[in-house]
């Protein structure tokens, strides 16, 4: 295991109701007046974000509002949002929604102190050393960002997806967890949701990082759980127990707990981040194309902890030949994605003739001649996982 450092100062409030906490909540967290986040409609057709304002008014909180964040969150929003905040001195940013509403909130948040371009934090050319508060109400569970330091934002004129990871400002200080508040989640969203959350642990699990057993217990864990739960709520989506546990899953996938001490891959996170930029489609559905594509790839490449997976998460029977362990492992993965209707090619996603040319282009100049941690990759190998996902 290597040394780390973990830091999560994030106040979890899970459980039915619990939004009308809010305005307690961003009392004691310090704020004086917020901006409220949220997407394109559905927080307003539920009356969630009818609850929140109210529970704002009553703790005598003021607020002004940025809605129309869409998925695949744009800088076109989050420069709006920094011109708003700054105008209207906000000391909070609060975010009403799933992933993108959650990561906009974090770049308008490092954005507002800055003097100089958000972007340039995206791009390595600056870090965030100041931020205003950020605060969640969660809508979707799926990109752990109520509890990550992360964000994902696209830069439009360039398709240039792009993450920071600042766990010492931009984790929220508060995220409220109600489940009920997902049972109206269209089923399709419901299941990117799933596959992005299983993608977050597996980025973290497959390391090379020797003596990582409570990470891998944790990962394995989890993983065994969401698969679990995922058909339950895909049959009764008003399922609590289900939606809880898939809730909280999501959360513990991506706020470090599962990768603590290890060296962390990401390269199918940066792949797929090529192709929702360039095709826009959503990103757990992406991620349910490539990262079975990438774990083929290393079923012949570096079969070691794939088959350890493929033993401990898919209860493959074990033997001598590993690359025939992680390609069962890879064939049980594809079938519960179908399960759940998730595609697992490009052409079941849309894409009938995918630009890999463009992909191989982008996804190098973005990160780098070579990517990946488990497995370095260069431009020929990552063009071989493309080409196996069609």
């Amino acid at each position: 295991m290597n040394n780390f450092t973990f830091y999560s100062p994030t106040e979890f409030v899970f459980g039915k109701g619990t939004e009308n906490q809010v305005g307690e909540l961003a009392c004691k967290h310090g704020a004086t007046n917020v901006l409220l986040v949220y997407g394109c409609g559905s927080v307003v057709r539920s009356g969630l974000l009818g609850r929140v304002k109210d529970a704002l008014g009553k703790a005598g909180i003021p607020f002004v509002e940025l809605g129309g964040v869409q998925p695949n969150p744009v800088d076109s929003k989050v420069y709006e949002g920094i011109s708003l905040a700054r105008r209207e001195g906000v000391d909070m940013v609060l975010a009403v929604g799933g992933g993108s509403v959650i990561d906009t909130a974090k770049a308008i948040a490092a954005g507002v102190p800055y003097d100089g371009d958000f972007w340039d934090f995206y791009i390595q050319k600056a870090r965030v050393r100041k931020a205003l508060k950020v605060a969640v109400v969660l809508t979707i569970p799926a990109a752990g960002s109520e509890g990550s330091g992360n964000s994902v934002i696209t830069k439009v004129a360039t398709l240039q997806k792009l993450s920071i990871r600042v766990p010492e400002l931009l984790r929220p200080c508060f995220s409220i967890m109600n489940p009920e508040l997902t049972y109206t989640l269209p089923p399709y969203q419901t299941a990117a949701g799933i596959v992005d959350m299983m993608a977050h642990i597996m980025e973290r699990y497959f390391t090379n990082t020797a003596d990582t057993e409570i990470a891998d217990r944790l990962c394995e864990g989890t993983l065994k759980a969401i698969i679990t739960e995922a058909p339950r709520v895909m049959a009764d989506p008003e399922d609590y127990g289900a939606r809880a546990n898939l809730m909280w899953s999501g959360m513990i996938a991506h706020n470090g707990t599962c990768g603590v001490g290890n060296e962390e891959d990401w390269t199918s996170h940066h792949m797929e981040h090529e192709i929702s930029a360039v095709y826009d489609v959503t990103h757990g559905a992406g991620l349910a194309v490539i990262f079975p594509a990438w774990l083929t790839w290393m079923a012949s490449h570096h079969a070691g902890k794939v088959a350890q997976y493929a033993e401990r998460v898919w209860d493959v029977p074990v033997s001598d030949d590993k690359k025939a362990m992680a390609l069962e492992a890879v064939a049980r993965l594809k079938a519960f994605f179908r399960s759940i209707g998730m595609p697992v090619t490009f052409a079941q996603l849309g894409i009938e003739q995918p630009d890999i040319d463009l992909l191989v282009k982008k996804l190098h100049e973005d990160k780098g001649e070579e990517v990946g941690f488990y497995a370095k990759l260069g431009r020929k190998e990552t063009r071989e996982i493309y080409e196996l996902a069609l």
